[in-house]
């Protein structure tokens, strides 16, 4: 029986634009390609092996005459959509009280802040979540310990009684191969409001 849903927040709840971040980046640095050691710098940081003030500082090194906010506006996602009845779907699961709900975001506080100041309703969303926890941070600190692992301990959960909700096969995969439920969505398609529809053997 299913008791604790795990989401993943970006695709499955905001649509969000990485390439059109990587081309305003590259506007902002009058750029037509990111250098060798700049792509290892981003990728690091993406996978939570530097800090972001160790990526900031790479950055400024680079363009001394760009401030923090200017390279930090380049570099996160640009918003492109989040859906109000996907938000609406989430009151009214909480509202429930039938599941314990937990938010993974695959993404670091910077971009949250980047994200929390376009998106007004932001804080209500997150509101409907028991837990929050952004991958990147916990990456940082365990760069060997699987985020999946750490919210089953955390939280002391049996892995049978989860289901893991995202759009990405790499995290299905790994989610899977600890025993949790897993639902690969097609966030196109609306799949995380007809939850109960397609995933009711589990419920």
């Amino acid at each position: 029986m299913i008791k604790t849903l795990i989401f993943d927040f970006g695709d499955v709840f905001i649509n969000l634009d990485k390439v059109g971040a990587m081309k305003n980046a590259l506007r902002l640095f009058k750029l037509n390609t990111f250098s060798k050691e700049m792509t290892a710098c981003n990728e690091a940081y993406e996978q939570g092996h530097i800090s972001s003030e160790e990526f900031i500082g790479f950055y400024k090194n680079e363009f001394g005459d760009l401030n923090e906010t200017e390279i930090l506006d380049a570099w996160n996602f640009i918003l492109r959509d989040f859906p109000m009845h996907r938000l609406e779907f989430i009151k009214q699961l909480a509202s429930d009280k039938k599941f314990q709900l937990i938010l993974l975001s695959n993404t670091n506080a910077l971009h949250i802040k980047w994200i929390q100041e376009q998106v007004p309703f932001y804080d209500v969303f997150k509101g409907q979540f028991d837990q929050f926890y952004l991958s990147h941070e916990i990456q940082l600190r365990k760069p060997n310990h699987s985020i999946y692992q750490f919210v089953l301990e955390t939280n002391n959960l049996d892995p049978e009684s989860c289901l893991f909700i995202d759009d990405t096969e790499e995290n299905i995969l790994a989610a899977s191969e600890l025993g949790i439920h897993t639902w690969h969505i097609n966030p196109e398609k609306d799949d995380i409001v007809h939850l109960f529809e397609v995933k009711k053997e589990l419920f």
